[in-house]
C-alpha cells in the first residue's frame, strides 16, 4: 500500500508538471480559438453591429442568406469557380516540379529552396501589389508579349474574362508546400517497382501513370483537401489585386464576408456567413473522404 501511495504521489507530481508545460497552449486555445469560435456561433443568431448590444433574432440571418441575398449566391459561385481552377492547376504544377526535382541534378537543394520561396512570400501585400502591376494593361506581362511581336493590349485585371484567371495564377504560383509533400512521396516509392517495369518494357510515361500516380494517391488526397480548404478562404491577394471587380467577377466569398463585417458593420450577419462557409468546407471534405476509397491506394491494401 505504501508503494502504491508513493506511485500515485509521483504520478500526480508528473501530471502537474505536464499541465504546467502545456498551460500556454491551453490558454492560447481557450482565449484565441475556442472563445472566438463560440462567440461567432452566438453572434450568428443575433443582430449585432459591433457598435451596440447584440439582439437575439434566431435563424433570421440564415434565412436572409438563403432566401434574399443575391450577393451570397454570386460570391459563392465565383468562389466555387476559383477553387475548381486553382486547386487542380496548383497540384498538377506542384507534381510536375516535384518530378523534375526528384532527379539527380547539381545544386538540387538550391532549386528546391528557390521553388519553395513563393509559398512563403505569396500571401504578402507586397507580392499581391506587384502582381497587380505586372498584369495591368501597361504592365510587364504585356510588355513581354509586345517584345515577342504580339499586339498585347489586354487588361488582365480589368477584363472580366481574364481577371479570375489572373488571381488564380498567383495562388498556383504558391505551390511550394504541395511540391514538398509530393517530393517526399516520390522519394518513398521503391525503386524496385520502376526496375521491374523497365524490364517488362514499360515506358517512362506508362511508369508514371501505373506506378508513380497510384503510389502518390494518399499525398494527392491530402493535398486536395488542404488546398481546397485554403482556396475557399482566400482573401488577401484577390482583395488587393481586383477588390472583387470587374462586375463582381472576382468577388470571392471571403470578400463578401469581410464587407459585411468591416464595411457595413453587420457582425451578426457576417458570423452567419462564416458558419455557412464552414458547413460548405465540411461538406466538400466529407465528399472527398467518401470517394477516397475508390481511388486512394495505400501500401497495406491488398
Amino acid at each position: 500500500m505504501k508503494a502504491w501511495s508513493r506511485f500515485r504521489s509521483k504520478l500526480r507530481q508528473h501530471d502537474c508538471i505536464g499541465l504546467i508545460y502545456i498551460l500556454p497552449w491551453i490558454l492560447g486555445f481557450l482565449c484565441l480559438q475556442l472563445y472566438p469560435l463560440a462567440s461567432s456561433l452566438w453572434y450568428s443568431f443575433t443582430d449585432y453591429s459591433a457598435l451596440g448590444e447584440a439582439t437575439f433574432i434566431g435563424l433570421e440571418n440564415y434565412k436572409n442568406i438563403f432566401q434574399f441575398d443575391y450577393n451570397f449566391g454570386q460570391s459563392l459561385k465565383v468562389t466555387l469557380l476559383y477553387v475548381a481552377v486553382t486547386v487542380p492547376m496548383k497540384l498538377v504544377f506542384a507534381l510536375f516540379i516535384a518530378m523534375l526535382l526528384s532527379a539527380r541534378l547539381r545544386a538540387v537543394n538550391l532549386f528546391r529552396t528557390v521553388y519553395y520561396i513563393p509559398s512563403i512570400l505569396g500571401a504578402s501585400v507586397a507580392v499581391a501589389t506587384l502582381w497587380r502591376f505586372m498584369f495591368m494593361r501597361d504592365g510587364m506581362i504585356n510588355g513581354m508579349l509586345r517584345s515577342l511581336g504580339l499586339d498585347a493590349q489586354t487588361d488582365w485585371i480589368g477584363d472580366a474574362r481574364f481577371a479570375l484567371l489572373t488571381i488564380s495564377l498567383l495562388a498556383v504560383w504558391q505551390f511550394g508546400s504541395s511540391m514538398v509533400l509530393f517530393l517526399a512521396g516520390i522519394k518513398q516509392i521503391p525503386r524496385d517497382l520502376y526496375e521491374a517495369a523497365s524490364i517488362d518494357g514499360a515506358s517512362k510515361v506508362r511508369q508514371f501513370f501505373v506506378i508513380t500516380i497510384p503510389m502518390l494517391t494518399p499525398i494527392i488526397f491530402f493535398n486536395i483537401i488542404m488546398q481546397t480548404i485554403t482556396a475557399f478562404q482566400d482573401f488577401t491577394a484577390p482583395f488587393l489585386i481586383t477588390s472583387g471587380g470587374p462586375a463582381n467577377g472576382t468577388y470571392l466569398y471571403g470578400m463578401y464576408l469581410y464587407d459585411n463585417a468591416f464595411r457595413y458593420y453587420k457582425m451578426g450577419y457576417a458570423s452567419a456567413l462564416s458558419w455557412v462557409l464552414f458547413a460548405i468546407i465540411i461538406a466538400f471534405t466529407l465528399l472527398l473522404f467518401r470517394t477516397s476509397a475508390k481511388w486512394v491506394f495505400y501500401t497495406e491494401d491488398k
